[in-house]
């Protein structure tokens, strides 16, 4: 697989440097990692289709919310594939996330390997 931009956006640092670690060693991905979704918002709003291959993020989180920065990013023209991670995982919020245009929806906790397996597809699409 050739070398992808993925951004990834979790709050909690542990999972944040587990996902990290699996799609730059597993993928050869070059990632764009933050803990703070104000600084992910920053940074996404300077980004395109051209530059970032997919979105990876918590819902969950202080200030912006995934679906937030899902909607941010759909407002902006980017179609880019969008992962959407959380502990949460109700109806509503599933609903929400399709509605905003989440690619995919994962629940946490989740093995690693599934999570290779959403991405490696969402990056082939």
């Amino acid at each position: 697989m050739t070398s992808q931009s993925i951004v990834v956006i979790d709050d909690d640092v542990i999972t944040l440097e587990l996902i990290v670690v699996a799609l730059e060693q597993q993928l050869g991905a070059h990632v764009h990692s933050f803990t703070h979704s104000k600084l992910a918002r920053a940074f996404l709003l300077k980004q395109s289709d051209a530059s970032v291959s997919l979105v990876v993020s918590d819902q969950m989180m202080p200030d912006y919310d995934g679906i937030a920065l899902l909607n941010l990013c759909r407002r902006q023209g980017m179609q880019v594939p969008f992962l959407l991670l959380t502990a949460d995982a109700t109806r509503a919020t599933v609903l929400k996330a399709r509605q905003s245009g989440a690619n995919q929806f994962m629940v946490k906790p989740f093995k690693v390997e599934n999570l290779l397996d959403n991405v490696r597809k969402l990056l082939a699409s």
